[in-house]
C-alpha cells in the first residue's frame, strides 16, 4: 500500500481498512478541518514536511499522538501528521479566497491589524458580509478576494500564472512556496478539479497523450520526480528548482535542459 493514500498511523487505522492489515485498533476517524491558515502535513509526528494544508480544509483524525495528529486529507486522501492545534471544530466552509494571496483582518477596515496570511484556496465560513469586508469566525477578509464555493475558475493556466516568482518550496502548496505538483494541484483545484497531491499521482490522471501529439494548453507533461503545465504551443509554466520559483520556460529549451543536466527525457504527456 502507498503510504500517502494509506490512512494507517503505524498504530491505528481507519475501519475501512479492517482485514488488510495490521493494526492495533481501527477507528471510525474524527472530522475535524484545518483551523491554522497554512499547516504541514508530515511524515512523522515533527518530522519532514510532505505536502501542506490550508485553512478550511477537511481531514479525518485518525490518530491523536501528545501534540500531534495523524490525519488523511479528504481532497486527496493524503495522510500525514499535523500539530494537534492546527484541526480543530470550525463552521462548514462557505466561501474560498479567489485570489493568491490575502490577509485574515482583526476588523473590516484597511487599517485593522492583520492576522494571518491566507492564500489561494483557503476556505471560510461567512457570517456576516459587509460592504468591503466579510466576517467570519476567525476574522474578516475582504470581500473581493472571495467568492461562494462552487464558484470556480476555468482556465488551471491562468491560475498558476497568478503564481509567477513564488519561490520554490518541497512540498510546497501555498503562496508562500510551491514545487511542481502543489502549483497542478492548486490551479486545478481552484476550477474545481480535484487531483492528487505528488506528480508520480498526478500521472494517472485524465486521458495520455501520444508522444508525438500536439500539446495544448493545460496538458501536462510529466518527469521522473517533476511536471509542468502547458501555457501555449512553445511555453510551459512549472515550479522548479532550475529558478527556484514558478517561471515560464521555452517547451524545448526545457526539455533539452531537463535532459542534458539530469538525463531524463518527458515520461509521460496528460490531457486532464
Amino acid at each position: 500500500m502507498d503510504r500517502r493514500l494509506t490512512p494507517f498511523s503505524g498504530r491505528i487505522a481507519l475501519e475501512t481498512l479492517r482485514g488488510t492489515l495490521p493494526a492495533e485498533t481501527f477507528v471510525p476517524g474524527e472530522a475535524g478541518p484545518v483551523i491554522a491558515p497554512l499547516a504541514d502535513l508530515c511524515t512523522d509526528p515533527g518530522g519532514a514536511r510532505d505536502r501542506q494544508l490550508l485553512l478550511g480544509e477537511a481531514v479525518t483524525i485518525i490518530e491523536r499522538r501528545h501534540d500531534h495528529v495523524f490525519v488523511q486529507a479528504a481532497k486527496d486522501r493524503y495522510c500525514g501528521w499535523l500539530p494537534a492545534r492546527a484541526v480543530g471544530p470550525a463552521a462548514k466552509p462557505t466561501h474560498w479566497l479567489c485570489v493568491p494571496a490575502s490577509h485574515l483582518y482583526s476588523g473590516p477596515k484597511v487599517q485593522a491589524p492583520e492576522q494571518a496570511a491566507l492564500s489561494l484556496g483557503a476556505r471560510v465560513a461567512v457570517v456576516e458580509a459587509g460592504a468591503s469586508f466579510a466576517r467570519t469566525a476567525l476574522g474578516w477578509v475582504p470581500r473581493a478576494h472571495l467568492r461562494p464555493l462552487g464558484e470556480w475558475e476555468s482556465d488551471p493556466v491562468a491560475v498558476a500564472e497568478k503564481f509567477l516568482g513564488t519561490p520554490y518550496l518541497w512540498g510546497g502548496n501555498s503562496h508562500a512556496g510551491l514545487d511542481c505538483s502543489g502549483l497542478v494541484q492548486l490551479a486545478f483545484a481552484a476550477c474545481g478539479q480535484e487531483v492528487p497531491a505528488d506528480s508520480d499521482l498526478q500521472q494517472t490522471i485524465g486521458t495520455p497523450l501520444a508522444e508525438a501529439a500536439p500539446l495544448r494548453r493545460g496538458d501536462l507533461i510529466f518527469w521522473k520526480g517533476h511536471v509542468a503545465l502547458v501555457v501555449d504551443a512553445a511555453r510551459l509554466i512549472h515550479a522548479n528548482g532550475h529558478t527556484m520559483s514558478v517561471a515560464y520556460e521555452p517547451t524545448e529549451a526545457c526539455l533539452d535542459r531537463i535532459e542534458q543536466t539530469e538525463g531524463l527525457c518527458p515520461c509521460a504527456l496528460r490531457r486532464p
